[in-house]
């Protein structure tokens, strides 16, 4: 084990269960504050700004504020700057965090002729929408998908994630998506540039093999998988997506931690 100058970590299923806040990573994120261990969110979910993430974490009891948050929308707003000029076209299935990610980021939203389709979790999907989305796809928009999480971890157990609807439009439109958010580097890699800690001293937290541990070893980072959401102990025995480190909780781990290297 190692002391590691920066974190990134999950949210759904590693700080918070839906709207229940989980106890030891309130203990965890003071640690880490009152150490000045420089640390990001890094979320899949597409749907809440910043602020609402911010402000959410909050009323947990956790300090916060919007700049330690980036989530898969402001990636995918990243990526369509970085790739494509101002007034990119962009048809969007998803909620305000999306929304207001790509028009920040000086995209067009349009329902008309699109140069995207990109797909976020959108909780009133309808069949409207995703023959809107099919029809622009194969009329020669790119399809992206802020994440393909197939489930989201809530205080009433694992519902429907954003994968469903990539699902969905990507069959429809017969088409694969570029994904932007974990398992993939790309997100990583620009949490990474905002936190200002390298890869190789930075750990990437999380409750899913899939995503959030995914992310770490496609990126070349270690990680810590927590036993609190997603993934068990004995769904991380046959992995093919190997934790550096696996802990009961966030706290549990830096309880280990500080009895070995502080």
């Amino acid at each position: 084990m190692k002391a590691y100058k920066g974190y990134l970590l999950d949210l759904d299923g590693t700080v918070y269960r839906g709207n229940e806040v989980i106890p030891e990573a309130v203990h965890f994120i003071r640690a880490l504050r009152e150490e000045g261990i420089p640390y990001l969110y890094l979320t899949n979910n597409s749907s809440a700004p910043p602020e609402a993430v911010a402000k959410k974490l909050q009323a947990m009891g956790i300090e916060a504020s919007p700049e330690e948050v980036y989530t898969s929308s402001m990636a995918t707003a990243a990526y369509l700057a970085e790739k494509h000029p101002q007034g990119t076209r962009v048809h969007v299935i998803g909620e305000e965090g999306l929304h207001m990610a790509l028009a920040q980021a000086g995209c067009t939203l349009t329902d008309q002729e699109a140069d995207y389709v990109v797909v976020g979790i959108d909780r009133s999907f309808s069949y409207a929408k995703l023959a809107a989305a099919a029809r622009a796809i194969r009329s020669g928009a790119t399809l992206i998908a802020t994440n393909r999480d197939p489930a989201l971890p809530t205080e009433n157990g694992l519902m429907p994630g954003n994968g469903a609807l990539v699902a969905a439009v990507a069959a429809a439109g017969g088409t694969q998506p570029i994904v932007i958010g974990k398992p993939e580097s790309i997100i990583v890699n620009y949490a990474l540039k905002r936190l200002g800690t390298p890869k190789e001293e930075t750990l990437i937290v999380g409750d899913n093999l899939m995503t959030d541990i995914a992310a770490g070893v496609n990126s070349g980072m270690d990680s810590l998988l927590v036993l609190t959401g997603y993934s068990s102990a004995a769904d991380a025995a046959v992995s093919p997506w190997q934790p550096t480190y696996v802990a009961d909780h966030l706290m549990a781990w830096y309880e280990k931690l500080a009895g070995g290297n502080r």
